[in-house]
């Protein structure tokens, strides 16, 4: 689904860093938006949940007030085979691990696509739950988040899981 395409179901939430906004096919979680400047991508379209949606804003809630370490909302984000290949790393990354851009390139065996892992990860319409900001440069820095606000949204979510980073 494009910005441009109206979704079916779609809800709202707000939490510490933001607000949220989820869309779902019926059957699965297809994106996580979280609030940049104010705003989200179908701000002026009516909510309409359904379970998965629930389910989602449920186990939101339960990890930003730090009763839930892991996700278990179907998923059906849009991507190439390399962007999923990706996302299936992030997604097997537990509550408090990082990883970094060079160990999921090998991870699909192109320890030098450096760029194209940045690019998948960037590409993650799900984030939180593919928990992409997870990822650090190689030398353990943060580097870029698209989320929020960005790199102080990045830093909330890492803080949030414990892990603590020398600045």
């Amino acid at each position: 689904m494009s910005p441009t395409t109206p979704p079916t179901w779609l809800v709202r939430t707000h939490t510490p860093i933001g607000r949220l906004e989820l869309v779902s096919d019926g059957a699965a979680l297809t994106t996580l938006t979280i609030e940049r400047d104010g705003s989200l991508p179908f701000e002026a379209m009516p909510e309409h949940s359904n379970r998965v949606l629930d389910r989602a804003v449920k186990q939101l809630g339960e990890y930003f007030a730090g009763r839930r370490r892991s996700f278990s909302v179907p998923l059906a984000a849009r991507g190439t085979p390399f962007q999923h290949a990706i996302w299936d790393q992030l997604t097997a990354l537990g509550w408090g691990e990082v990883t970094t851009y060079g160990e999921l390139g090998m991870g699909t065996g192109r320890a030098t696509a450096g760029r194209a892992v940045g690019g998948a990860i960037g590409a993650n319409p799900i984030p939180i739950i593919v928990p992409c900001h997870r990822v650090l440069g190689s030398d353990g820095k943060i580097t870029g988040y698209s989320g929020g606000r960005g790199i102080p949204t990045k830093l909330w979510l890492l803080e949030h899981e414990g892990i603590l980073l020398a600045a």
